[in-house]
């Protein structure tokens, strides 16, 4: 089959177009003929080598975290799924690979594709979703009449949380440009910060939930918004001595990502603030819950871009840079 390959961890490395053998499957995997593959920032952080410490995957390496696509034969052990579905997963970590024409996933992370989704819109929600579903639904517990600051609000969390806290009946804030205001706007966001333009924690006060997906400084800031009892919620870190815990990280990594984070949790404990960071895990159950909404018209996929195959390596490049609107995804057949 063919595949984008990475052949050694480095800063901008190139991905090869190449030809991989067939996947192996065990008795509870199913075979998925992809249609499309969504890309995402953590693809690039992987091929930069920056998770080799905690996520060690061997090169030569298939890159990719989401996928759509159509069930071609089932393991032995399988009992949800048949030859033919139309399915959408985000594969666990370890057997990650989308950037191919074939995966083989365990059915504990798949779902029944949305059905008025095409496979494209399909393949851009699965990662996004399940972080933004484990952070606010999961995590953060979020309830009506809450207040959350959604960073980053047009970029594929962003655009996804924002629509999933509003259905929660959260007040929701978020930071963008001011090109971007009228899309977060659309999608549900009550306050919109121009954060070329304005500081937001002098904006905004008060808030039950900040989830971050920006840089240190920001995260530092962000304290500063959230009220005694609140909870900061980072997908970009620093990682935090649970998420060691959860990963089994020996002991040396273990000290290491505790300190790593030491600075940020002493700040918000001397504030009253929980600090978590979210490592995103794969979830069927929560993709299925996730397809319900998206199915009852509730959250809509934003999509940049839909790519070919073939420009596989130059769409991660430019994802890279950050200025996407929503999901860039790639079209495999």
């Amino acid at each position: 089959m063919k595949a984008f390959i990475l052949d050694r961890y480095k800063k901008k490395q190139p991905l090869r177009l190449g030809d991989l053998p067939e996947p192996t499957m065990g008795p509870g995997d199913v075979l998925i003929e992809l249609a499309a593959a969504g890309l995402n920032v953590l693809d690039a952080k992987i091929r930069n080598g920056e998770f080799k410490a905690i996520l060690p995957y061997k090169t030569p390496l298939v890159l990719g975290h989401d996928l759509a696509g159509t069930v071609i034969r089932v393991g032995s052990g399988v009992r949800r799924f048949k030859a033919g579905d139309a399915v959408y997963a985000r594969p666990r970590d370890g057997r990650i690979g989308t950037l191919a024409e074939r995966i083989a996933v365990d059915e504990a992370d798949v779902a029944l594709k949305p059905n008025n989704l095409s496979m494209a819109e399909a393949a851009s929600i699965p990662l996004v979703g399940l972080t933004a579903w484990q952070a606010l639904v999961g995590y953060a517990k979020l309830k009506p009449g809450d207040k959350v600051l959604i960073h980053a609000g047009s970029g594929g969390v962003g655009t996804f949380a924002i629509q999933l806290a509003k259905h929660l009946g959260a007040s929701v804030a978020t930071t963008t440009s001011a090109g971007n205001a009228d899309l977060v706007r659309r999608l549900g966001a009550d306050i919109v910060v121009d954060y070329r333009r304005q500081d937001f924690e002098k904006v905004l006060s008060g808030y039950d939930v900040v989830l971050n997906s920006l840089d240190g400084k920001t995260l530092r800031k962000s304290l500063a918004v959230l009220k005694p009892g609140g909870k900061l919620i980072s997908i970009s870190g620093p990682p935090d001595p649970a998420f060691a815990k959860a990963q089994g990280l020996n002991v040396f990594l273990s000290l290491a990502v505790r300190l790593l984070s030491l600075g940020i949790r002493r700040k918000a404990e001397a504030r009253g603030v929980d600090y978590a960071f979210l490592f995103m895990r794969a979830n069927g159950a929560q993709l299925a819950e996730i397809a319900k909404l998206v199915e009852a018209g509730t959250i809509r996929p934003v999509m940049d871009r839909i790519v070919p195959f073939a420009a596989t390596d130059e769409a991660l490049t430019e994802l890279e840079a950050g200025r996407s609107k929503g999901k860039v995804v790639v079209e495999i057949r």
